[in-house]
Order: structure tokens, then sequence, then C-alpha cells
């Protein structure tokens, strides 16, 4: 159809370029996966959600949470949820991604000002592309970059509200944002640090609270926890003063006009927020696994980032995705990263840790990418 002839010819460019994806199925051992605690699978959340089917919880919600949508399991998350991360409030939405999104279509006004990380997520560039605020972006990590901007955007007649908007640990490089620091540059600009724990969540912190923890509660703090990453189900909590949590309700598209999260997936994440406050060993076990292939995947130039998250940079995509295919091959699921979703040039394997492979495995491991990479 020649209607679609431009984008058959993108398609053919993203293929010469080794940037072609393609949904591929399931096999080897899981290092791809986000499911770091390895409560996908969770016996006890197959049970909380056996239970709720058999009292009758419904399978979907039937609507938006403004018209009939709006289920008790849903209310109960929501509080659970608020008191397990030490915030006024909480609201549920479908995905990580929506709730992102919303956050910064919704919050900033026209005047405000955001500054955002360079590494930001694409749902965060996604909220500020449907926002009113003017938006900057500053080099990775450093928080004097923020400061200035912040200082020359009022030096310059600025009088709104700046928006700080960062991850408090970057999913492609496995590092850590500087949190305090950054919510002290809000503090003396009237601002607002707006945090994603996507891969922090269930991970870091006393009983897997995250890295942004001790700094839950502040008033102008306000945080993403999604819930298909470490917690092993799906959607996502904003977290913070009762005020956001209302001007979503009331303003956020992507929350208003969606049908509401399944209300037996809410049910499944008051189980998780329990399992990673009962069962600290799983976050124990991950940790010795990531001090296994810091020490194991370390000779062959994987980054040790302290974090679940190991990239092995290799710049060039079909390079990248050359060594992935071998790996692969030999049985263990590691994943080729290429622009855009990482900076031109910093093509890499994303190695994931999670309770779903073994120090063994990690060590199958190495011995396939040193074999890959020879």
């Amino acid at each position: 159809m020649p209607a679609l002839d431009r984008h058959r010819a993108q398609l053919t460019g993203l293929a010469t370029a080794h940037r072609l994806r393609r949904l591929s199925p399931l096999g080897g051992t899981d290092f791809a996966s986000n499911d770091y605690l390895a409560l996908a699978s969770s016996s006890r959340l197959r049970q909380a959600l056996a239970d709720a089917v058999d009292e009758g919880v419904a399978i979907g919600s039937g609507g938006s949470r403004l018209l009939r949508g709006n289920h008790p399991e849903h209310d109960a998350l929501e509080a659970e949820a608020a008191a397990f991360f030490g915030a006024e409030s909480a609201l549920f939405l479908g995905s990580g991604y929506a709730a992102n999104a919303a956050l910064l279509a919704t919050l900033p006004q026209a005047g405000d000002l955001v500054v955002h990380d360079a590494l930001v997520h694409a749902s965060a560039h996604e909220g500020m592309r449907l926002g009113r605020a003017e938006a900057r972006a500053v080099p990775h990590n450093d928080a004097d970059a923020v400061e200035d901007t912040v200082a020359a955007w009022r030096a310059a007649g600025g009088t709104g509200c700046p928006w700080i908007a960062v991850e408090s640990l970057y999913s492609m490089d496995g590092d850590r944002a500087p949190l305090d620091d950054l919510l002290a540059i809000a503090d003396r600009h009237d601002g607002v640090l707006l945090i994603d724990e996507a891969h922090a969540t269930g991970v870091f912190g006393v009983d897997g609270r995250g890295l942004a923890a001790h700094l839950e509660g502040r008033p102008n703090l306000v945080t993403l926890r999604t819930c298909g990453k470490a917690l092993g189900c799906e959607g996502a909590l904003v977290c913070g003063p009762r005020i956001v949590r209302d001007i979503l309700i009331n303003r956020a598209r992507a929350f208003i006009f969606s049908t509401a999260p399944s209300p037996l997936m809410a049910r499944a994440v008051r189980e998780a927020l329990r399992i990673v406050a009962d069962e600290p060993e799983r976050r124990a076990r991950l940790w010795a696994l990531v001090a296994a292939a810091e020490r194991l995947l370390g000779p062959l130039g994987v980054a040790a980032t302290g974090s679940q998250i190991l990239p092995l940079v290799l710049g060039d995509d079909a390079t990248t995705m050359r060594v992935a295919a071998a790996v692969q091959a030999a049985g263990y699921d590691v994943r080729g990263i290429r622009p855009p979703t990482v900076p031109a040039g910093a093509a890499r394997l994303r190695i994931s840790l999670t309770l779903n492979a073994t120090e063994d495995d990690v060590a199958g491991l190495a011995t396939a990418l040193a074999e890959a990479l020879r």
C-alpha cells in the first residue's frame, strides 16, 4: 500500500543501522528482566490472587476511576502504599510510563521550569512534551548544573516553580542520583523534586522502600514507584502530598480517561509490598549475586555499579547485537541496548541481575561472554 511505503523505508533504515527491533519469545536464563526479587512468579502472589478470586474480587474494573471503576481494592492499596512509603497520599495508575507522563504533563504549569537529567526516562520526556512548562536538560547526575540552571532562570526573571526531574537509579547505567543535594536545591529555590524510583523500589532502603525513603513526606517531594519491576506486578504508585493526588485526579488525562487497573492487580501489589517487608532475605540474596557478578564479570569490562544493573558498553550497534546474539545462543538472556534508548555511540549489553538466576548462572554467563568477546 503506497500510503505505508514511508514506513517500510523507515524499517529498512533501522535494519541497515542494526536498530530494528522485534519481539522475541522467552528463552535462556533471565539476565534481562526487571523482576529483581523474582516476585513475578511468587507463590505468595499467586495465593493472594487466588484468594481474591475466591472472594469475588472483579477481574476488570469496568471503567475509569472517576466513573464506576473505583474499587475498594484500589483504595486499600493506596492507603497501604502511602503508609508503607511514608507519604501523605498515593495514587495507583496503570503503568509507570503513564504515571510519569501524567506527572510531567500535569504538575508543571505555564511559566514554570522543568530541569531534568539528560538520561531521564522516555516517559518523562513524553510528559514534558505534553506539558506547558519550559524544559531544560542538564548533564547526567550533575547537581551543580541543576543549581546553575535554576539560578540562571530566576536571574532572567523566572517567577514560577522549578521542577527537578530525575531517576533515583538509572535503568541503563545502574548509577544513583544525588538525591539529598537535589532536594536541597529544590528547597533553596522554592521548587519541587520529582523522583522516579522505578528501579530502586523493593531493592534499596529499609524494607525495600527505595533510595528516596529517607526523604519521603517532604512537602516538595513527589516519588513514582512502579509496581512492574521488583514488586513483580504492574502499574505504578505516585506518592507525595495529598494535593498532588487531588490535582492528578482532576487534571491528569492519563488518569481521568483510562480504564482503571484491575482490582486483582491492586490486591497483588498490596501483597508484594508485604513480601518485600517480610522477606528481607530476598534482598540479601540479590546483593550476594551482585557481588558475585562484579567479581566474575568485572574482568570482562562490565561496570561495577553497586546495583543490580550492570552495563557493558561496546559502543557499536552491530557489535553489540552480535555479542548479545552469541550470549543468547549459549543460553543466557542478555539484551543489546541501542540508541535512542542510550546515547549514540553508547550501545551496550544491559546485564540485569535477578533472583531468577544463581551464582552458577553468573559464572556460566561470564564464560559465554568471554567467548563472544574474543
